[in-house]
C-alpha cells in the first residue's frame, strides 16, 4: 500500500511539474482534440460551480475523481443530460459497484447528439442533398480503493472517440484520483488528474483528394490520387486540487462549501467555488461560481436544486437539476436521474 502511495504522489508530481512549464505566457485556448472532455457530468457538480473534486460521492465521481467511488456503498447508476449551446446535447451514464475490501469498480459512457447537418460544397453553398453527423464518445472503466480509513484512490482508464462525417479519431487516456479525510473535522481534500493520453489524428476517406502536382503545365496528369496529412492533437488535460468542508445547522440542516483550484493545459489557471444546502437529506438547493479569476471568460454563476426520495429501506431515487450562465452564448442546463441501492 505504501508503494502504491509513493508512486501516486510521484505521478501528480511528475505531470504538475509538465504543466508548469507547459503553461506560460498562452493560454492554448482552442489548440487540443476532443474538448467535450472538459464538459462537466452531474447536476449537482455543475451546480456548485464545478467545485467537486473533494465532494464527488455518486456516480459522477468517473468523471470528477474516480477516488470518490471508494467511499460509496452498495450499487448505484446515474444517466445526465446536458441542453448545450446551439441545440448540441450530451448523454453520460454511469454505474457502480462496491465489492468490499476488494474495492469499487464504475463503468460511464458519453455521447453528442448533433443532428444530421447538410454537406454543403463551394459550387453548392445550400447543400449538395446529402446529410452528415459528427460524434463524441468516451467509454471508461473505473477502480477505487481504500488505501487507509483515510485515503483513497482511484483509475480510470477510458477511451475517447471522436468522428465527423467520413474521417475518425481515437486516443486512449487515464484519469487519476485521490482523496483525503483530513484530521480537521468535516474537512476533505482532492485531487485529479483528467485525460492523460494519447493524442488523436483525423483520417478517414475524406482526406482523399485530386491533385495536380503543376497546374502551370498542360502536359501532365492534373488528378493525381493524394492523401491529406493531418496533425496529432493532444487532450485537455487538467489538474484540479480542491477542499470541501461539510457541517451540520442542528439534526436537520447540513452546509457543504467547496473550492476547487484548475491547472488545464489549454487554458490559464482559475478556482470553481460552490455551496449545498440539504434538508432532512431530503431538499438540497445550491450555486456556485466557475472560472474565477479566469479572464475572457463566458462562464460564471451555476444554479441548481435537488430532491432525494427513499422508495425501501435500500432503495433510494435521485433527481438534480443545474442551470450555469455562459454570458453571449446564454446557458446551459443539466438533468440528472440517480439510483441507489
Amino acid at each position: 500500500m505504501k508503494t502504491l502511495l509513493k508512486l501516486t504522489m510521484l505521478f501528480f508530481i511528475i505531470v504538475g511539474n509538465t504543466f508548469s512549464q507547459s503553461i506560460k505566457d498562452v493560454s492554448k485556448k482552442g489548440t487540443v482534440a476532443a474538448p467535450f472532455l472538459s464538459i462537466g457530468q452531474g447536476a449537482r457538480a455543475t451546480s456548485m460551480g464545478s467545485a467537486y473534486v473533494s465532494l464527488s460521492d455518486d456516480a459522477s465521481a468517473v468523471y470528477w475523481n474516480p477516488a470518490g467511488l471508494a467511499k460509496l456503498h452498495g450499487t448505484g447508476a446515474m444517466f445526465d443530460r446536458t441542453a448545450w449551446f446551439a441545440d448540441v446535447n450530451y448523454n453520460f451514464v454511469s454505474g457502480y459497484v462496491n465489492l468490499g475490501d476488494a474495492g469499487t469498480i464504475g463503468l460511464s459512457f458519453t455521447s453528442s447528439e448533433y443532428g444530421d447537418m447538410k454537406v454543403t460544397t463551394i459550387d453548392a453553398p445550400n447543400g449538395t442533398g446529402e446529410l452528415f453527423s459528427a460524434t463524441d464518445a468516451v467509454f471508461a472503466l473505473s477502480y477505487a480503493m481504500n488505501l487507509t480509513d483515510n485515503f483513497a484512490i482511484g483509475f480510470t482508464p477510458k477511451i475517447v472517440y471522436q468522428s465527423i462525417w467520413k474521417m475518425s479519431a481515437t486516443a486512449i487516456a487515464l484519469d487519476l484520483g485521490v482523496q483525503y479525510v483530513t484530521p480537521f473535522d468535516g474537512i476533505v481534500l482532492g485531487m485529479s488528474i483528467s485525460n492523460f493520453g494519447t493524442k488523436m489524428r483525423l483520417d478517414g476517406t475524406s482526406n482523399l483528394v485530386l491533385h495536380d502536382l503543376d497546374p502551370t503545365s498542360t502536359g501532365n496528369n492534373g488528378s493525381i490520387p493524394a492523401n491529406l496529412q493531418t496533425d496529432d492533437w493532444a487532450l485537455p488535460l487538467n489538474f484540479r486540487v480542491g477542499l470541501g468542508y461539510s457541517f451540520h445547522i442542528l439534526d436537520d440542516h447540513k452546509i457543504t462549501l467547496a473550492l476547487d483550484a484548475l491547472h488545464p493545459s489549454d487554458n490559464y489557471e482559475s478556482i470553481n467555488v460552490g455551496a449545498e444546502y440539504a434538508y432532512n437529506d431530503f431538499l438540497f438547493l445550491r450555486g456556485g461560481y466557475k472560472s474565477l479569476f479566469l479572464a475572457d471568460t463566458e462562464e460564471s454563476f451555476a444554479l441548481g436544486f435537488g430532491v432525494k426520495q427513499a422508495l425501501l429501506n435500500n432503495l433510494a431515487i435521485k433527481l438534480d437539476y443545474a442551470y450555469q450562465n455562459f454570458g453571449r452564448l446564454s446557458n446551459i442546463q443539466k438533468f440528472t436521474i440517480g439510483i441507489v441501492f
